[in-house]
């Protein structure tokens, strides 16, 4: 017999473990003893196995607990934020004119004592201030403010790509923890029928090869779930990555959600998308800052004004003398075609590409939307077929193969194929339930929504 190796998990998810469908080894007995056990184990093994899955308990993995965990936790969350703390703090600095400049002068000492000179020597203080005009200041600091809600909206975008990978090594443990359900209940269908090849071989009625066959299988088995169990481990260790914290190998098994029923209409949600995902609130903050900056630049061949004070005194006949100065003056961009012309050429690109990086991110999160729903609707439809007609006809088939191997009409071979081919389409619709629960968290990361209660753990076939 030929059972197909165990797929490699690509989407993880978990389950309980299921127990055992037999207790194990048979001892040999009479030829009807021997055939009736062999029955039992097959017509035990053609039980759904969503009627074992049971409820998911209060200890295991929980979508919604770790996204939590790694919005508390995780590092490049945290660096995100403390990049929108900066860029707000550079918000006030940008509305104020430059600094006063404060001078003081010794004017005509003697040397080398310093000594004022008479008549001319005296003490100087002066303050001068630079004062932008046309409205510098406040573009300035509307590209700021925009500059600080890109940066906000990129952090919300980052924490929703967190979330999607998190979901990603969450349904990796899933799939692989199925996975390994299935390859358990497989084997010790496997050492049954090992141990009942043995006992017919021993009365003659079945071949040496049988339980040879029988026996590689069994160690097979052994051998996917053992490599499928290192998957595991390695999914819960990029899940404990994301978290930045350990996450115990014997935790409980990862409990899938409840998915929603149905969805908005591809429109809809592409419409939806295109308004509200953070990268593109972001591309949007981009563009008004570049247009901030743009009318900026227009303004910068206006003089900028200085204006300043000056006091001075000095000793004279009469006593202390002292005088006071007022000066006014600007700026003269005498070298606009290669500073401020080429200022506003800048601006004006950028403002072209912040644009265009816009219409960009728009029309990629209508594909992506477009797709993900069509993943969704894929995995959603297949499952319901899987579990409406492909399993129970497989199941039905090994009945039905099974009736015939008690009179004899089919092989024994026959009928663990036609099992093996209930534990394949069983991995399958695991896959499904993993696949439908990634797309609806990449719809989430694009929408920038919760679709769905992520705690909530689901009762009905295809969850615990």
């Amino acid at each position: 017999m030929f059972l197909p190796s165990v797929p490699m998990p690509r989407v993880g998810r978990a389950i309980r473990r299921s127990p055992s469908v037999n207790g194990g080894a048979h001892r040999a007995g009479p030829l009807h003893s021997t055939l009736a056990l062999v029955a039992w184990s097959l017509l035990a093994a053609t039980t759904p196995l969503q009627a074992q899955r049971v409820a998911a308990s209060p200890d295991g993995l929980r979508l919604g607990t770790l996204y939590s965990a790694a919005e508390r936790a995780n590092p490049r969350i945290a660096a995100a934020n403390a990049l929108v703390v900066a860029a707000e703090a550079r918000v006030p600095g940008t509305r104020r004119p430059p600094d006063p400049q404060v001078q003081l002068g010794l004017m005509n000492r003697s040397l080398p004592g310093l000594g004022p000179m008479d008549p001319l020597g005296m003490t100087q203080l002066q303050v001068m201030q630079m004062l932008p005009t046309a409205g510098k200041l406040g573009l300035a600091g509307a590209a700021a403010d925009a500059r600080v809600g890109g940066a906000r909206a990129r952090a919300t975008d980052l924490r929703w790509e967190v979330r999607s990978q998190v979901a990603a090594a969450f349904y990796e443990v899933y799939r692989t923890e199925r996975s390994i359900s299935i390859a358990r209940q497989t084997r010790q269908l496997m050492q049954d029928v090992a141990s009942t090849s043995e006992a017919m071989f021993r009365v003659g009625e079945t071949v040496q090869a049988d339980v040879l066959k029988a026996q590689v299988e069994v160690a097979r088995m052994t051998e996917d779930i053992t490599a499928m169990q290192a998957m595991r481990a390695v999914n819960l260790a990029r899940l404990s990555g994301l978290l930045d914290q350990p996450i115990d190998s014997t935790a409980g098994d990862a409990v899938l959600p409840a998915f929603p029923r149905q969805l908005p209409t591809p429109d809809s949600l592409m419409v939806r998308a295109a308004a509200r995902r953070p990268m593109v609130q972001a591309g949007e903050a981009d563009v008004r800052a570049a247009e901030a900056e743009a009318r900026l630049a227009t303004r910068e061949i206006w003089p900028d004004l200085q204006v300043g004070v000056q006091y001075g005194q000095r000793g004279g006949m009469n006593g202390q003398e002292r005088m006071g100065s007022l000066m006014i003056g600007a700026s003269v961009p005498i070298w606009a075609r290669s500073r401020q012309y080429r200022m506003r050429d800048e601006t004006e690109a950028m403002r072209a590409m912040a644009a265009a990086d816009l219409a960009a991110m728009r029309a990629d999160t209508r594909a992506r939307v477009g797709v993900a729903y069509a993943e969704w609707s894929r995995a959603r439809n297949l499952r319901s077929l899987y579990e409406t007609a492909v399993l129970p006809q497989a199941r039905a088939a090994v009945a039905a193969a099974m009736a015939a191997y008690r009179v004899g009409r089919v092989n024994l071979m026959t009928v663990l194929d036609n099992q093996a081919t209930v534990n394949r389409y069983e991995q399958e619709l695991a896959a499904l339930d993993a696949a439908e629960g990634m797309t609806l968290a990449d719809m989430e990361m694009l929408l920038g929504q919760e679709l769905f209660d992520s705690n909530a753990g689901r009762t009905t076939p295809g969850g615990k």
